[in-house]
């Protein structure tokens, strides 16, 4: 297990053990313990958030030989149990559409459905990125959906509901699963850096859940890293800025000090600060996405009038220190919410161009003049 990346070594093997999806797991738990399964689920949903994970899980508890009565859980303990956590099972089929997206491939499918489980109740078939298929596969697959036989039960996973055939979407049970909280993930990431024996504190694990964008996976991967760094100093506590380091996060003092220039008008100080920023190596792609997460957030602070519980729950959520967010409800008390809309509209249109400038800070560059001149305006 020590050489498994953390979302392989934790992977859920229980309905229980996924995250933030309880009104999914709920449904299932509930079909299975009464028997009403059907033929075939759609899970959808971002990266990431647990769809290929839960078909598993069910695959499992569908076959699971020592399962009781009224409970839907696996006992993870039998020999199917043990073969489809392993990844051995005759019985769980598992095809990645990208790479077996064909017609032949689907009609290989439907030759094997005709046999039955070689020692479960059923054959469970497990076809991820679903909407990859060509049209002659997804095709052929319906026709598949339309008429299978008792044992055979599909569950379809996809990140692009939008590319799939309607006709395959109304054949299946469907389930959308949703990003994950900022306090789902960073609960999940405290639980994995307890087990690992690691001291993290707080504000790091809600950097790390922040730039995770709600998936599990991309969490557990970055908090991965993070743990690589702090493998040598186990008695350390990582802390924040030890995040934005790995990671490669723009540090907010530096966002903090051009959104002064910018309320200052200090047009040519504001531009000079782009060059310093680029000439000490910055991403300045990074750079324009960290300055318009610290506007947003100051633009929801402007927005919602803040008392001070109300200020200590979007702290939480920011990812800022108390110092960082002390500063920003500064500087927002100094500009009205059309000037904040209109710089991070100026910028959100700079991060755009700078792939494509032959001169990558000049895009900011222009954004930050018209802010200076923006921010003077009444």
């Amino acid at each position: 297990m020590e050489n498994l990346v953390l979302y392989r070594k934790y992977r859920p093997q229980l309905f229980s053990e996924v995250a933030g999806q309880d009104h999914i797991i709920q449904t299932l738990s509930n079909s299975i313990k009464s028997g009403h399964v059907s033929h075939a689920y759609l899970f959808s949903g971002t990266r990431g958030c647990g769809k290929t994970t839960t078909a598993r899980i069910m695959a499992k508890a569908l076959n699971c030989l020592n399962r009781k009565d009224g409970d839907a859980e696996p006992c993870g303990k039998c020999s199917s149990c043990l073969e489809i956590a392993g990844g051995n099972s005759m019985d769980l089929i598992e095809i990645d559409a990208a790479s077996h997206r064909g017609i032949d491939d689907i009609r290989e499918l439907r030759d094997g459905i005709k046999y039955v489980p070689a020692k479960s109740k059923y054959k469970v078939f497990i076809i991820d990125e679903c909407h990859q298929l060509s049209k002659d596969a997804a095709n052929a697959l319906l026709k598949t959906l339309e008429e299978p036989p008792s044992h055979a039960i599909f569950i379809l996973a996809t990140t692009e509901l939008h590319k799939m055939l309607p006709t395959i979407i109304s054949r299946c049970q469907r389930f959308d699963f949703r990003k994950l909280r900022l306090d789902e993930l960073v609960a999940r990431l405290k639980d994995l850096a307890k087990r690992e024996n690691v001291k993290i504190e707080k504000a790091a694990l809600e950097l790390v859940a922040l730039n995770a964008g709600g998936s599990v996976r991309d969490a557990e991967s970055l908090l991965g890293q993070v743990i690589s760094f702090g493998s040598k100093e186990r008695e350390r506590e990582i802390k924040a800025g030890d995040i934005r380091d790995i990671l490669g996060i723009v540090e907010i003092k530096l966002v903090g000090d051009l959104i002064d220039l910018i309320k200052d008008k200090k047009t040519a100080e504001a531009v000079s600060f782009i060059g310093r920023v680029s000439d000490r190596g910055y991403d300045l792609q990074e750079f324009a996405k960290s300055t318009i997460g610290y506007l947003r957030q100051g633009l929801i602070m402007a927005l919602s009038g803040l008392n001070d519980s109300e200020s200590a729950s979007l702290l939480s959520a920011s990812g800022l220190t108390p110092e960082e967010f002390a500063r920003l409800k500064q500087q927002t008390a100094g500009l009205k919410i059309d000037q904040l809309k209109k710089v991070i509209e100026l910028f959100l249109a700079a991060q755009e161009k700078i792939r494509y400038s032959p001169i990558p800070q000049l895009p900011l560059e222009l954004a930050v003049i018209e802010s200076c001149q923006n921010s003077g305006q009444n």
